[in-house]
């Protein structure tokens, strides 16, 4: 079986993940053997391979926007048959017992485990995984274009519900890449207007092009107040610079697993019952409900693909900006 790993965090300028032939997997009783098309490449990757969250297991194949088919069953899986397309996202199981999960806010769970970061993830020809985070994949998209729906659409959907805008109002975007593109297309189909801030002007133009109301550099002001918004970029200082353009009561909400610090900023900023909520992971609800909203409103996403060999050169080209969209790495 063919992997890229990594084996110790460095700067993905040094190509840290390493190609890997070992042996396949073998499920336990209550997991499934999936062998892997398709795999989404996400900024969470980048922080995972870079050291900025806290380390949890090394060597670690990376990887959590997984499409596949199930290979084999364990002895005590009821829910799933071989053959059968599955799509595996970030979260990957929780205790299901502590406050947080009987209070359907598993997103929260602290003794949960995550796709690519505390067992090896999708940067592979087959996996193991557990089953109670399993999810059926559109049925009209390739598993390349599927791919980047299993974490940047997933994420983008939560952090659209907790932006709290309504059909008829206006949303802003900050940053454009995989997670963006996707909530624009969401954020249209329920009546809304974006808004797009992005310093790239190639994302500008995918934004224009998939509808965005209006397109600006991230320093530039919209012609009118945005209701809502969120951050996709991992970078502080947008906080102050998203508040100045929301207004009263409005929200924004951060949808990065990891941000840089965020400066002070004038109270006024604040004020009039503004908020700023950070969006953690993902519920399954979320997962179950945002892929059927995308099958049904037949949403596209705009990709890039690379072989499971280049996937250091892609991690490289997604922190430079350079990808359109999102990057999915085909496998097998």
């Amino acid at each position: 079986m063919k992997s890229m790993q990594l084996q110790s965090y460095k700067p993905v300028a040094e190509r840290p993940l390493i190609e890997r032939d070992g042996a396949v997997p073998e499920p336990a009783e209550d997991e499934v053997l999936v062998r892997i098309s398709a795999c989404g490449i996400c900024h969470t990757d980048l922080h995972v391979v870079e050291g900025e969250l806290y380390p949890v297991k090394l060597p670690v194949v990376p990887g959590h926007q997984i499409i596949g088919v199930v290979e084999r069953v364990g002895r005590k899986v009821k829910s799933h048959v071989r053959g059968e397309r599955v799509g595996v996202a970030w979260l990957n199981a929780t205790d299901g017992t502590c406050g947080y999960c009987r209070s359907g806010k598993e997103n929260l769970c602290e003794r949960a485990t995550f796709t690519g970061y505390s067992i090896d993830g999708g940067y592979a020809e087959y996996m193991v995984t557990g089953t109670s985070f399993l999810y059926t994949p559109p049925k009209n998209l390739s598993d390349e274009s599927a791919a980047p729906l299993l974490c940047a659409g997933i994420i983008g959907y939560r952090s659209l519900n907790l932006s709290g805008i309504q059909s008829g109002e206006r949303l802003g975007l900050f940053g454009f890449g995989a997670s963006a593109h996707i909530v624009l297309q969401l954020a249209r189909a329920r009546g809304c207007e974006v808004y797009v801030f992005s310093r790239n002007a190639e994302h500008r133009e995918l934004a224009e092009s998939l509808g965005a109301g209006w397109v600006g550099a991230l320093e530039q002001h919209p012609p009118k107040p945005l209701d809502g918004a969120i951050s996709f970029a991992p970078v502080g200082s947008l906080v102050p610079l998203a508040l100045q353009r929301i207004r009263k009561g409005g929200t924004l909400a951060l949808a990065g697993i990891y941000m840089s610090p965020i400066p002070t900023f004038d109270y006024n900023l604040l004020y009039h019952e503004r908020t700023i909520r950070s969006v953690a992971n993902n519920t399954h609800e979320d997962g179950v409900s945002f892929l059927k909203e995308a099958e049904r409103i037949s949403i596209k996403t705009e990709i890039e693909v690379y072989p499971l060999s280049e996937a250091n050169e892609a991690l490289l080209r997604l922190k430079e900006g350079k990808i359109r969209g999102a990057g999915v790495l085909k496998i097998g």
